[in-house]
């Protein structure tokens, strides 16, 4: 499948083919559901902690005589009834990930690019490479793609440095090696930028 090739002026400098295995597949809402809870899930903390009976300060001698008493038989002073006791059944450090298999990350990728190829919010950029490192040059160019937000994925070789410098003080605008690009990124974003010399490289990589 054919797609016009734009520089950063939104103008056109060519056509390159897509493939249509990774560009237009159809579209998989369950996989790429699975997907973000996926990143969710692995991006969870799990840090959350409260002390169980072994851990609060305490005696284990019973506070009071078992009969007599006119009180509920207690067996130690730090079960959760009492102040400063255990909290029951709390919650615990734990890893909230879990695993998704290497072909369903694929082609929820795939499914995630082709959905953008058919919204038309996808644009191949021949280059990132920009002559200044203002920010101002950079936003007045960009305003010709009329975009809430964007996502620019740049190639293995990196990304030139005056268009880092330039982009970081606009807003709604993130940049990403292809090797990190996500389901929940590509959905996020309004408009998805891949830099020209990328293509073979995600083409590659989940071909």
């Amino acid at each position: 499948m054919k797609k016009t090739i734009l520089n950063l002026k939104n103008k056109s400098v060519g056509d390159i083919d897509l493939d249509k295995t990774i560009f237009g597949i159809k579209k998989l809402p369950d996989l790429i559901h699975q997907y973000i809870r996926y990143q969710n899930a692995k991006s969870r903390q799990g840090s959350h902690k409260t002390k169980s009976r072994s851990e609060v300060n305490g005696r284990s001698k019973k506070p009071f005589s078992q009969k007599g008493t006119g009180n509920a038989r207690q067996g130690s002073n730090k079960p959760p009834n009492f102040r400063g006791g255990a909290v029951s059944m709390g919650p615990v450090n734990r890893d909230h990930s879990f695993n998704l298999n290497k072909k369903e990350k694929k082609l929820a990728l795939k499914s995630a690019l082709s959905v953008k190829t058919t919204q038309d919010k996808i644009f191949i950029i021949d280059t990132f490479e920009v002559k200044s490192f203002k920010t101002k040059d950079l936003f007045t160019d960009l305003k010709n793609f009329d975009y809430e937000s964007a996502l620019f994925i740049y190639s293995e070789k990196g990304l030139d440095n005056n268009f880092k410098l330039a982009s970081s003080n606009i807003p709604r605008i993130s940049t990403i090696n292809q090797k990190g690009i996500n389901v929940k990124d590509l959905i996020t974003f309004d408009k998805i930028f891949i830099e020209q010399k990328s293509i073979n490289e995600i083409t590659e990589r989940l071909s």
